[in-house]
């Protein structure tokens, strides 16, 4: 369902040039958004709001405070307000857009610092890292999930980077245009971008940033369900892009594990003429899982390869 515009309670004047949109993509942020929206006006030349299907007063608390708003009447998750705000800042002819998230862990306060390498080093993505001098305490169970997801997303990318999951993020108009027919879903949504504009060879830093984690709501999905579904979504990505490695050499393996157990079985019956049953049928199905991957590589090397040659 398209987002509808709410005209800010002070009007934006027409964003020339250079200059700056920051944008929030919120749900049920009432407590936090006003005075993120107040601190963000100071760095940036208009704030944008997108009210994820509120069931609080969040949208019209950041109309208030100045922000332009969009509504979605229902909720469709970050990705949706990602794209919207990305649409927005293209639309508008902004030079660079800055997205934190509305919880209140993002200082808005460090916008120019996130912005900086787009206006002035000709960075197309910028991300803001946890991990890069900051001087918050970031909890130990954060730390591990984060490490094991710029893992998986890092495979998928030429950049590696060091919180491939910060929400506080910068793009340049290149990388605005070149998202036009981006697409992603809920949290898969920075993952995904990394991977995107890096397959598209545009310029990608990170720069150091701080966050607190005593914010009103804390994180409004589970950790462990967020991090099982993004890394479900980049170890498909993963297997897409490379399926020779990520299905085929699981598969080898698997077959020549299988092999040894066969074999294992054989000399024993040989030895004893008694058939070891439970070797026997794990040598099997391990063998035939070794065969099904193998196979799984094999057609979607081939479908990516005419892909391409469609392409």
């Amino acid at each position: 369902m398209p987002a509808v515009a709410l005209p800010p309670a002070t009007e934006p004047s027409p964003a020339p040039p250079g200059r700056v949109l920051a944008a929030v993509p919120c749900f049920n942020e009432g407590l936090t958004i006003g005075s993120l929206v107040l601190k963000a006006r100071e760095h940036a030349d208009e704030v944008l709001v997108i009210d994820d299907g509120s069931g609080d007063d969040t949208g019209e608390i950041a109309r208030l405070s100045g922000a332009t708003v969009l509504v979605h009447e229902r909720q469709q998750g970050k990705a949706a307000g990602v794209l919207d705000a990305m649409g927005y800042a293209r639309e508008h002819g902004y030079a660079a857009l800055v997205l934190f998230d509305g919880d209140g862990q993002h200082n808005p306060d460090e916008i120019p610092g996130v912005a900086a390498p787009v206006l002035e080093a000709g960075a197309d993505l910028v991300i803001g890292s946890r991990f890069l001098g900051t001087v918050a305490e970031i909890p130990l169970y954060r730390r591990f999930g984060q490490k094991v997801l710029n893992l998986f997303t890092n495979a998928t990318a030429d950049f590696k980077s060091t919180d491939s999951q910060s929400g506080f993020r910068a793009l340049s108009r290149r990388a605005l245009l070149a998202t036009e027919r981006f697409v992603s879903e809920g949290y898969n949504v920075e993952s995904d971008m990394i991977t995107y504009l890096s397959a598209r060879g545009l310029a990608i830093a990170e720069v150091p940033i701080s966050v607190r984690y005593e914010v009103p709501h804390k994180h409004k999905k589970n950790p462990v369900t967020h991090g099982m579904g993004v890394l479900a979504n980049v170890a498909a990505l993963i297997g897409a892009r490379s399926p020779l490695i990520f299905f085929g050499i699981p598969g080898l393996a698997l077959l020549l594990a299988g092999a040894a157990v066969d074999a294992y079985a054989i000399s024993t019956f040989s030895a004893s003429h008694q058939v070891p049953v439970l070797v026997a049928v794990v040598g099997g199905l391990v063998t035939v899982a070794g065969l099904l991957l193998v196979g799984a590589a094999l057609v979607l090397k081939s479908v990516s390869m005419l892909l391409r040659h469609r392409r």
